[in-house]
């Protein structure tokens, strides 16, 4: 590496409008022969921190690409202050990338926090969620929806894809009410309780155990022996639904969604590619196996309570993440 010709980049928060800048930055090649880069530079800000982030050139600045192996005052958390200090493995990150006009440059932004409430929007489609605290945990207030439709008629495949039914082979009910999706593939074919399966990254498939946490905290009386099978609780279920009959059919027993979760009935996908029970049923999956089948969770437009059972894993089911 011949040379280092440095930018300077100002950003401004297009949500909060607070300008950050910085300056006085100052690269040095170490002569040790490591290939390592020393970058000092200094930043100013109203914010009391901010994400740092570096990007090189070695096309005299047509392309930038972004800089990963770094340590120091870089990522998240970084105070303003003068002599900022980043180590950069430039000969590990680039073996053999040799230019007269190296660029470098350095971004400090201001990301907001998110707070489980915000929504949450998944980057592998785009589609957001809304979110909801319940407890201790962290739900998606919207049941999942992504993935490829294929048709009910057979079953899901293991491969590259993440695959979903669609209520009816209709994408409309997906868009309303989520994808239907077998254990197997809404695990992405692993069997551990908890794994993140087709959630996004950052949330994970619920097990029996966490439901049967969110079960207790929206449930208005006690000593409820949440392990059993079948109805339990007393309300539970209705403060788990979304309320009226604009998706539920009449007469959604018991809804109040207290909770904040919103529960819609999606129905299911039976074994042999039927649909049954839109409007009448929500059908959740969870992460946990009993035997050959898998835990799940019904809610009901004439009850009140919620219901678990073990079922054939072959079933198409609705389904929720919680956050890690």
């Amino acid at each position: 590496m011949k040379k280092l010709i440095l930018t300077l980049t100002i950003i401004i928060s297009a949500t909060i409008m607070f300008a950050q800048s910085i300056t006085n930055i100052a690269p040095a090649q170490r002569t040790d022969g490591s290939m390592s880069v020393d970058i000092t530079y200094d930043l100013a800000g109203p914010e009391p921190d901010y994400v740092i982030s570096a990007e090189a050139s070695f096309d005299d600045g047509a392309t930038f690409t972004q800089i990963d192996s770094l340590t120091g005052d870089v990522g998240a958390g970084i105070i303003p202050g003068t002599g900022k200090a980043i180590v950069w493995g430039f000969g590990n990150e680039f073996p053999g990338q040799f230019s007269a006009t190296t660029q470098i440059r350095i971004t400090a932004s201001l990301v907001l926090p998110w707070n489980c409430g915000d929504d949450f929007t998944d980057d592998r489609d785009s589609q957001t969620y809304a979110t909801v605290q319940i407890g201790t945990q962290c739900w998606m207030a919207e049941n999942l929806n992504i993935g490829t439709m294929v048709n009910g008629g057979g079953n899901q495949a293991d491969n590259s894809t993440i695959e979903k039914y669609c209520y009816n082979n209709s994408t409309a009910n997906c868009d309303t009410y989520g994808g239907l999706y077998q254990w197997d593939e809404a695990m992405q074919y692993v069997t551990t309780a908890g794994t993140q399966g087709i959630c996004p990254t950052g949330w994970h498939f619920p097990t029996d155990a966490e439901w049967m946490t969110l079960e207790e905290e929206v449930e208005s009386t006690t000593g409820v022996n949440w392990t059993a099978t079948g109805w339990r609780g007393t309300d539970a279920g209705g403060n788990l639904k979304e309320t009226g009959t604009t998706h539920w059919n009449s007469p959604n027993t018991g809804a109040t969604n207290s909770s904040g979760f919103t529960g819609l009935p999606g129905g299911y996908r039976y074994t042999n590619g039927t649909f049954l029970t839109l409007t009448y049923y929500a059908t959740f999956w969870s992460s946990s196996e009993y035997g050959t089948n898998a835990w799940s969770r019904y809610l009901t437009y004439d009850h009140a309570q919620v219901t678990r059972y073990d079922i054939d894993q072959a079933y198409g089911f609705s389904v929720r993440c919680v956050r890690d």
